[in-house]
């Protein structure tokens, strides 16, 4: 015999027949890209909603400073009033005193909502990904527009089949079952025979001289086929694992679907019920005003009371502000609805009673915002 002995070939196999083992991982591995995808499209949803909240908090937190400035501007007022009277020796110290009371209760409500705006303007930062010094006064960055109210009325049920449609935490669930159900083949294959056909190059030698040269080398074709007989019944383990897997994926599927209802069904409801929020509001908004000029007339003639006074500006800031919140609530609603029906705010105003005048003048598709508050406590 020869001493020495090698060995070496390179081959190129290809699967012929594999019992749709390849297809379904390259099926399982498309899906599990677009399930990705479909996820990421759902956390952006989820923080496009989180933007707007944040932002229409900032608005409204910005609107409650200027009411309170101007409850703390008409209270003033009332205080140097009354100082007068009482120099003048109209009124007692009572008057004053009163006035002093409620000037300093209002003041800590001015102070908390300028410290609420600075936690809007912080929200809004972490949000947007902007680092905010700690020594920093001003902020951040400025934000342009005012607290406003658009009315929309999309329907129901429109918005529970957008929601069927579009939103992708759904589509993502079922990506997952058409996974389980690509596994389930994938598993199945190891059940069926595998045939491949190779092709290659070998060299080698050849130890014993009877049988040929030492060295050899040439080409080869050929198939190769396996077929597992009996494995101990892993395979059979994996398919019940794989079916069972597939049955939880379509009972989260069904939770998702039952979730995404009802936020649709709750953001629905929060925007009818700022919708009659501010129905009762904005009206109430100018009678309010109308009631606080009415008071200082009824006192400047002697037929009314420092206490009226008082409690019509009271009741002029808790409307002002009652009616911010309701449009505060009515803008953060539609932003829930919008994320629970994987849509812009714009276009959830399918079926609205307005969208013909809309598409002619947006004003007057507003006109039940007629009711705008005043600048100032003071004017009618």
């Amino acid at each position: 015999l020869r001493n020495e002995d090698y060995n070496a070939s390179l081959r190129v196999l290809e699967n012929i027949y594999t019992g749709g083992a390849v297809t379904s991982q390259v099926a399982i591995a498309r899906q599990n890209i677009e399930k990705q995808d479909y996820e990421l499209q759902e956390i952006a949803n989820r923080v496009a909603m989180d933007v707007r909240v944040a932002f229409n908090e900032l608005l409204l937190n910005r609107a409650k400073i200027r009411v309170r400035e101007d409850s703390v501007r008409v209270l003033e007022e009332e205080l140097k009033s009354q100082q007068e009277r009482l120099s003048a020796g109209i009124v007692g110290t009572l008057n004053v005193r009163r006035a002093e009371v409620a000037l300093a209760n209002e003041r800590p409500e001015l102070i908390n909502a300028q410290t609420q705006l600075k936690n809007s303007y912080l929200r809004l930062a972490e949000l947007f990904g902007i680092d905010v010094r700690p020594a920093a006064g001003a902020a951040p960055f400025e934000v342009v527009g005012e607290l406003q109210y658009h009315p929309n009325h999309p329907d129901l049920n429109d918005c529970l089949a957008r929601a069927e449609t579009n939103r992708p935490v759904i589509k993502a669930r079922q990506k997952d079952i058409q996974i389980e159900d690509r596994q389930y083949t994938l598993d199945q294959s190891e059940l069926r025979p595998h045939v491949q056909a190779f092709s290659g190059y070998e060299v080698y030698s050849e130890r014993d001289p009877d049988a040929g040269p030492e060295f050899n080398y040439g080409y080869l074709v050929g198939i190769n086929a396996t077929w597992n007989v009996f494995d101990g019944f892993a395979t059979k383990g994996r398919m019940q694992a794989t079916r069972a897997r597939r049955e939880a994926a379509a009972q989260a599927l069904a939770a998702v679907r039952r979730t995404v209802a009802s936020d649709v069904r709750s953001a629905f409801f929060d925007l009818d019920q700022a919708e009659r929020v501010l129905q009762a509001e904005t009206k109430n908004v100018q009678t309010a005003d109308e009631a606080l000029e009415i008071a200082k007339t009824n006192l400047a003639a002697g037929l009314g009371t420092q206490l009226d006074i008082l409690q019509a500006a009271s009741d002029v800031t808790r409307t002002r502000t009652t009616r911010l919140s309701a449009i505060y609530l009515h803008n953060v609603a539609l932003a829930r609805l919008a994320r629970a029906c994987a849509s812009r705010p714009e276009a959830l105003d399918f079926g609205s009673r307005v969208s013909s005048e809309r598409n002619q003048n947006r004003k007057e598709a507003q006109a039940f915002d007629v009711a705008r508050p005043p600048a100032k406590l003071s004017e009618r």
